[in-house]
């Protein structure tokens, strides 16, 4: 398989936690679908402390893996957002 776009997009959205609202990450995010996964290497500001965890409720809002051979978070289900 393919690896990612060395190539980051121009568009950057805001990931912030689906329970308290906080700020995640700022991310250049490719293509126009609904988020599912961030990859390291696109992530241009990072509020968290711990990874995968929310900073100010705890929540874990997505768990590492590889994805394509590259470092990733994968998103589970309703616990993030993006605007």
């Amino acid at each position: 398989m393919a690896k990612p776009n060395k190539k980051a997009p121009e568009a950057s959205v805001k990931i912030y936690c689906s329970v308290c609202k906080t700020q995640l990450f700022k991310y250049k995010k490719g293509g126009k679908g609904s988020l599912v996964k961030c990859f390291k290497e696109r992530i241009t500001e990072d509020h968290t402390t711990t990874s995968c965890t929310c900073p100010k409720c705890g929540t874990v809002f997505a768990r590492e893996m590889l994805i394509r051979g590259t470092p990733a978070y994968k998103i589970i289900s309703g616990k993030a957002f993006m605007k």
